[in-house]
């Protein structure tokens, strides 16, 4: 598979042109992760985003019952786009479940592209934002669920 069909079965590359998409194309680099290894580890600033091609990994968070799975993703899907955004913490760990292949696009060639394509940056920063909204929306709706399902006191 190359990078260019590896970034579009991402969901924030589906409405990407073949132009667009070679342009990030051309600044993924292509990784592969042993299983076990961590591509990022909760409370370290982010500095890139993944794609996987590859393989599952496993995103997990610390919790005072120790560390509790969140989800297991596999390939098309991508983790860490907040970090293209601007360096922030991150809020999850992400661990290979199994030997994977990913595609990393770091913040440093995002902001490089920036002037040389504002459009496809900006295509692209709207398409993670549209997609952190919709997550923000699912986990809205999955908390009104568990809130529901709660006995209320008497």
């Amino acid at each position: 598979m190359t990078v260019v069909e590896a970034l579009q079965r991402s969901v924030l590359f589906r409405d990407f042109t073949e132009t667009g998409l070679r342009i990030f194309a051309s600044v993924a680099a292509e990784k592969a992760v042993p299983a076990g290894s961590p591509l990022f580890v909760e409370n370290m600033v982010g500095e890139s985003m993944f794609i996987l091609k590859t393989g599952t990994v496993r995103v997990t968070q610390r919790g005072p019952d120790g560390e509790r799975e969140l989800a297991v993703l596999g390939p098309g899907e991508h983790l860490g786009a907040l970090a293209l955004l601007g360096k922030s913490v991150r809020l999850v760990s992400a661990v290979a479940a199994t030997p994977c292949e990913v595609l990393e696009l770091a913040q440093r060639d995002f902001a490089r592209l920036q002037p040389q394509k504002p459009q496809a940056c900006l295509k692209l920063a709207l398409a993670i934002a549209a997609d952190l909204s919709a997550k923000v929306a699912e986990s809205r709706e999955q908390l009104r669920g568990l809130a529901a399902a709660r006995p209320s006191a008497p």
